[in-house]
């Protein structure tokens, strides 16, 4: 069993769907919960319901993309329970157009809720979790970033931009004892209402999720993965870099197209430990021998 006793747990977005889920099971699991939401009675109704059931929660509403609301929840937590152990970046919102009628309040409005919200949690409980050396953070990624979406490409390049966060924040807080995650979930939220017909949003819901975020903030939680969840499955995606090939100093765009079947050839392909593995891997293939540190 999972014991979350004496663990805070911040969730951004916990009013309802996936939030609300991920904070009920969060509570069951021990840990003491500020639930925030942009809606303040929909988070008051949240924390009411782990109260009543036994748990601890406070209601801190607030805005995921205004970095002093943000740092809010974090001094409340600390100021309720004297740290904070767990941080899941959940709020979000869609503003879904195909590309061409994509407007810039449209663009802005999605970066900043979920890329802008995750950086502004990280960047809250950074310190906090480096000082109790550990810290488990979850960010709320999606297929639609990581394979495309028709009509998404705001959300999509926010939940791309989350892993790249993600990917950074693992390896850097390693020393800390802080690990860093992101969640792809598949659910039946507002988000994808109207989108999916009644049959199949009654096969996801957001419960089933949860398990997946539960193994992410665990003390035995891994580092830098990208779990998918959704309807009861559980998946990881991969960043991954092919074989490819080695042309030379007399490379030309011809001979790429021509041999780009050998290039996208994903026998013996990788996942990059770091960004600079790529270029590790290149001048490998160039015939230079590369520390491996």
């Amino acid at each position: 069993m999972i014991d979350l006793s004496g663990r805070v747990a911040i969730v951004t977005g916990a009013g309802r769907g996936l939030g609300r889920a991920h904070a009920r099971l969060l509570a069951q699991r021990g840990a003491a919960v500020l639930v925030n939401d942009l809606d303040p009675p929909q988070a008051e109704a949240v924390a009411a319901e782990i109260v009543a059931a036994g748990g601890q929660a406070r209601a801190v509403p607030g805005s995921a993309a205004d970095p002093a609301q943000v740092q809010a929840l974090v001094d409340a937590a600390r100021a309720a329970w004297g740290r904070v152990d767990i941080a899941v970046a959940n709020a979000g919102l869609l503003r879904d157009r195909s590309f061409g009628n994509l407007g810039e309040d449209d663009i802005r409005a999605v970066l900043e809720v979920h890329l802008l919200g995750g950086f502004y949690l990280c960047k809250a409980v950074w310190p906090v979790m480096r000082a109790q050396q550990y810290g488990r953070i979850v960010l709320t990624t999606s297929s639609s970033g990581l394979y495309g979406n028709f009509g998404q490409a705001n959300y999509a390049a926010a939940k791309m931009g989350l892993v790249g966060l993600m990917q950074t924040l693992a390896l850097e807080g390693e020393k800390y004892g802080i690990r860093v995650n992101c969640l792809a979930p598949t659910a039946a939220t507002r988000m994808l209402e109207g989108i999916l017909p009644p049959e199949q949003l009654a096969l996801l819901d957001p419960a089933l999720v949860s398990p997946a975020l539960l193994a992410l903030v665990a003390e035995a939680a891994p580092t830098r993965a990208i779990l998918c969840a959704g309807a009861g499955s559980f998946e990881l995606a991969h960043v991954t870099l092919t074989r490819g090939l080695y042309l030379g100093p007399q490379a030309d765009a011809e001979t790429l197209l021509a041999r780009w079947a050998e290039l996208a050839d994903r026998d013996g392909e990788q996942v990059p430990a770091t960004g600079f593995d790529q270029a590790r891997h290149e001048l490998r293939k160039a015939g230079l021998a590369i520390p491996s540190g």
